[in-house]
């Protein structure tokens, strides 16, 4: 691909075939046959692989000959990502001055779009809706301020929210713990826990009644106690101790982990990476590069690698099936000879 030396035809045509909206506007797709150019997320019927060609601009392909689609109008994916931008200015600037979310038609005044064209265009780029972006914001700044210790009430309204019990509504299910328990280490919370030895190493296991929040190598109960310095820490116990099997078993013979409930929190783009790491099928590697594009943003490199270092549970979020662009091991939390023995378990080349 001329141009577009960080990515190759083949991860291209990867994403063509699965139309990955992440890559508009990171190249197009020419198709000699037809004479046309499209985005990568183009809905037209894919064409022969030997017709089609890649390359970096809408410039470049109309250079070679081409035209653009009119079905998937790639030239407006520029417009689009500004758009977006603006929106996203809008929505943010209301939630400082606590002025509520803006409405639709607003957003689409802003951006010159028909408010149904843009609730199309926002959700194919950030994969929610202008009002749902609008939530997960707010929902991201109170968890942010009950972790750094604010009270609850006074995190509840500074995070935009008309009142404690919409905030509890928005996000019942999400935190895993109470809110109050962000700001206060915890408390309130029993977390089950156990230190088991594995073949490599011993490996730190802790749980609350809705997951795993907790799996490491070579930690202890005074690691765990700084993390939640206020949890009722249980050690042990029955109902424990079948989650505990699952969690040894997968660790040691890699296989479908899907089964096993996580309790951890993240910001949105922290969430998406995470889900993008489980859904890398064992004995394949990414690199931060494809995380980032997975999540929804492929710039977003360095806070994709961010992303992997916050992540709590080892293996099942299996951030070690992550490696460099160069094809290198790259860092890992607990040292690269546990990492290469995951991914030699999983059958990887390392």
């Amino acid at each position: 691909m001329k141009g577009a030396a960080m990515i190759s035809d083949d991860t291209a045509w990867a994403a063509v075939k699965r139309r990955d909206r992440s890559f508009d506007g990171h190249f197009v797709t020419g198709v000699l046959s037809t004479g046309i150019y499209c985005r990568p997320s183009c809905a037209a019927r894919h064409p022969r692989r030997e017709n089609v060609r890649f390359y970096a601009s809408g410039a470049e392909a109309r250079a070679n000959g081409l035209r653009a689609c009119k079905r998937c109008r790639p030239d407006d994916v520029a417009r689009d990502e500004a758009a977006v931008v603006a929106a996203i200015d809008e929505i943010r600037q209301a939630a400082d001055g606590l002025e509520g979310t803006p409405s639709l038609d607003t957003l689409a005044q802003v951006t010159g779009y028909s408010p149904s064209h843009f609730q199309r265009v926002f959700k194919r780029a950030i994969g929610l809706s202008p009002a749902a972006y609008a939530r997960a914001l707010r929902e991201e700044r109170a968890r942010d301020a009950l972790s750094e210790g604010a009270s609850v009430t006074g995190a509840i309204y500074d995070a935009g929210f008309s009142g404690p019990s919409r905030f509890y509504d928005s996000t019942r299910g999400k935190l895993g713990m109470a809110p109050s328990a962000w700001a206060n280490g915890g408390a309130g919370v029993a977390i089950r826990w156990a230190v088991v030895e594995t073949t490599m190493g011993p490996m730190l296991v802790a749980a609350t009644d809705k997951g795993v929040c907790r799996l490491s190598f070579g930690e202890g109960e005074a690691d765990l106690r700084r993390r939640f310095p206020n949890a009722e820490l249980v050690e042990g116990g029955a109902a424990f101790a079948k989650l505990l099997a699952d969690v040894v078993a997968t660790v040691e013979s890699p296989g479908d982990f899907a089964h096993i409930p996580l309790d951890v929190k993240g910001t949105a783009f922290q969430e998406a990476c995470w889900k993008a790491l489980r859904e890398i099928p064992p004995g394949e590697t990414r690199t931060y590069s494809d995380i980032a594009a997975a999540a929804g943003n492929p710039k977003a490199v360095r806070a994709a690698g961010s992303a992997n270092a916050r992540n709590n549970v080892a293996v099942l979020i299996p951030c070690h099936r992550v490696v460099r662009s160069d094809g290198d091991l790259g860092g890992y939390a607990y040292g690269q000879d546990i990492k290469r023995e995951l991914l030699k378990r999983e059958g990887a080349k390392t």
